[in-house]
């Protein structure tokens, strides 16, 4: 059987995060992070037929209007996290279909607060790993998402 051939990302790219209706979410490619991570507003733990889950919201800014989502997810696993910081915290993690570059599949995410950062989501290396090369000097090589 055949690989598909690795697609050049750059250092930021526009993705999609269909199940949980992000359509177009700008993300920072980052092959020093082991994990995703998705800036969220708020969160809410509960459980539903004895499974935990998680309900959160977050903001997404575009440039016609800024857009509220709220979505909810079963809970895959909580972990303790490291930032570039060197801070450690335990953060929720979530599975979710990843859409890149013609490609969707599903990838785990944690829900963080990332204020104050420039990009709502970070997109790990362990979601890209076999499918994906990344040129640091390149931005948005997949382009920019349609209005």
């Amino acid at each position: 059987m055949l690989k598909p051939k690795r697609i050049t990302l750059g250092w930021c790219e526009w993705l999609a995060l269909p199940e949980l209706g992000i359509r177009a979410i700008e993300a920072k490619v980052d092959t020093g992070a082991r994990s995703s991570s998705l800036h969220v507003d708020e969160q809410q733990l509960f459980q539903r037929d004895g499974i935990d889950w998680v309900r959160f919201s977050l903001h997404l800014d575009s440039s016609s209007e800024p857009r509220a989502v709220q979505a909810e997810a079963p809970v895959l696993d909580r972990r303790a996290v490291r930032d570039s910081g060197g801070h450690e915290t335990e953060r929720v993690f979530i599975r979710t279909q990843l859409s890149l570059a013609g490609r969707e599949y599903p990838i785990e995410i944690n829900l963080a607060a990332r204020r104050g950062l420039r990009f709502p989501m970070l997109l790990g290396r362990t979601a890209m790993a076999g499918s994906f090369l990344v040129d640091p000097g390149g931005r948005h090589r997949l382009g920019t998402p349609d209005p």
